[in-house]
């Protein structure tokens, strides 16, 4: 649970997950949610998301697929990516929020991180995350 702030759109709304399954060696994590909705959507837009991931060692990639449910377009869209692991907390994330695709270069540490974005495949972006 947390605060999601975007600058660009001024709005701060909430940030939650909860997981229904916790990934095993041979089963799916599903968790549940909400948070603003796609990049681009106008303030006040939420989404909310049944999720099912499973993260495979040996390609160091971990694959995603939502039911999500979103304000702004009042319907439900199928969002999907993976992950790449590079190493020392680098990853790169290729996806599709439902409407448009972009792509990610992810650093993560213990308690915070930070992507570079290429939105849309048009225009640059940066997210920053910290967690308590």
């Amino acid at each position: 649970m947390g605060l999601e702030f975007n600058p660009k759109a001024e709005e701060l709304g909430p940030l939650f997950t909860f997981f229904i399954l916790t990934e095993t060696e041979t089963a799916p994590a599903l968790f549940i949610g909400t948070s603003s909705d796609r990049i681009g959507s106008p303030a006040g837009q939420q989404a909310y998301y049944a999720t099912v991931s499973k993260y495979i060692p040996i390609l160091r990639t971990s694959l995603y697929g939502s039911l999500n449910f979103t304000e702004w377009d009042d319907g439900f869209n199928l969002p999907v990516g993976f992950g790449v692991e590079l190493g020392k907390g680098f990853s790169v994330r290729p996806m599709y929020d439902g409407d448009r695709s972009h792509l990610l270069l992810n650093y993560f540490a213990a308690q915070y991180g930070v992507s570079l974005m290429y939105v849309w495949f048009e225009k640059p972006g940066v997210a920053f995350f910290v967690g308590f």
